[in-house]
């Protein structure tokens, strides 16, 4: 998702929004966290004692001549967990294996909780291909049920795309969001032509290829604010139900029932600033993100707030979101070039680690602008952060009991 700048905290009644066009952010706040170690031993559940030891395996930058605007907006595992999607400002779609980011030997190394010897790639010889695009994308998503062949996109440009990866050809456009920035877009689980993206506009909409004409038809339309502020996050519910979550620049996190989309069936209010992100943690758990610097945690049931997580820097740029939803574990990036990871259980950070600083001009204050969890059901996870300054990082965790 795309550098966003929010020189102010918007108000609902009256949001003034101002994104930047560049993911390079400046005037960077100075205050910043101390780094927690990767192995930090967690609180007592009962007579066991849990602890996560996190180790950095692969680094991925481009060469010194690659251009300087290649930040990593949208990081997406497709559904077999074996091949990842990147995309951010180079105007590439970038396909990688997983077996070229996590070289055999640091698997078993880490498996066996040894010490690995991080691997340095190059974009180029790591990636397995590139789809270059019409404009900068803030958003992918693979689409359900398509056996990891189709990829959709929203770009800068208000455009939702959807990729053919076989034939490596676009086979979808939708340009219904009047050239407004389309910050977010997901498919549906229970029916996985249906699509939504969420916009500059102020809007969010579910559409379905399958009908209307050759940009499918807007099978529902909503505006969350009355001022129109941006739709920056949406989410179909994974579980089976008909909700959809959205974040919104009015400081709100709505879920609309899809089967009623006339009034929001939730209105989450607790964040002071933006919310950039929302994630379904399970069927019953929803988390957001914000501007303001926090994660909170939501019980959907009754939309009472469970916890709020802080411990990162968040006050002006999209950082990622993700739930490793096998582990309870939520990591999200910061603004100090640190990625963070948090227990579902516990308010503060589990653990963080500093992304490898790479000798590129331009990036004396470079950030982690997303990540995502490897959804596997194992003892050990993989969590994949990527850089204002275009570097994929692979960081790999091991449960310790």
């Amino acid at each position: 998702m795309g550098a966003i700048d929010w020189s102010k905290s918007p108000k609902p009644s009256n949001a003034t929004i101002s994104f930047s066009f560049e993911w390079a952010m400046k005037n960077l706040s100075s205050g910043i966290h101390p780094t927690l170690p990767m192995k930090q031993t967690l609180k007592h559940q009962g007579d066991r004692l849990e602890e996560w030891d996190f180790s950095l395996s692969t680094v991925v930058s481009s060469s010194a001549n690659a251009a300087v605007s290649d930040a990593l907006g949208s990081i997406e595992f497709d559904p077999s967990n074996t091949v990842v999607a990147t995309g951010g400002i180079a105007r590439k779609i970038r396909i990688y294996s997983l077996n070229s980011l996590l070289p055999e030997d640091n698997i078993q190394l880490l498996t066996r909780g040894e010490q690995n010897d991080t691997a340095f790639l190059d974009h180029v010889n790591a990636c397995s291909f590139y789809i270059c695009t019409p404009a900068k994308l803030s958003s992918l998503r693979w689409r359900p049920g398509s056996g990891g062949r189709l990829l959709g996109s929203g770009d800068y440009d208000g455009v939702v795309m959807e990729y053919d990866l076989e034939r490596k050809l676009p086979v979808f456009e939708r340009d219904e969001h009047g050239g407004r920035r389309v910050w977010s877009v997901d498919y549906s689980h229970w029916d996985p032509f249906v699509g939504a993206s969420g916009s500059d506009d102020g809007t969010m909409q579910m559409w379905d290829p399958r009908c209307g004409g050759e940009g499918g038809e807007c099978v529902a339309k909503v505006q969350p604010a009355a001022a129109r502020s941006s739709v920056c996050c949406v989410e179909f519910s994974p579980f089976g139900d008909s909700l959809i979550a959205l974040g919104c620049a009015d400081r709100m996190a709505y879920a609309y029932d899809v089967r009623k989309m006339v009034e929001p069936l939730h209105v989450l209010e607790g964040h002071t600033k933006t919310v950039t992100y929302v994630r379904f943690v399970d069927a019953q758990t929803m988390v957001s993100a914000g501007t303001d610097g926090c994660l909170k945690l939501w019980n959907m049931s009754d939309c009472g707030l469970i916890r709020t997580c802080k411990g990162h820097v968040n006050s002006r740029s999209f950082v990622g979101l993700s739930v490793w939803r096998h582990g309870g574990l939520l990591g999200c990036g910061s603004e100090n070039n640190q990625v963070f990871v948090y227990d579902k259980r516990w308010d503060e950070p589990i653990c963080a680690r500093g992304l490898e600083p790479m000798a590129r001009p331009g990036f004396d204050h470079a950030f982690v602008s997303s990540v995502c969890w490897r959804q596997v059901q194992e003892d050990h996870c993989t969590l994949l952060a990527g850089g204002s300054d275009g570097v994929l990082q692979v960081f790999v965790g091991t449960k310790i009991s």
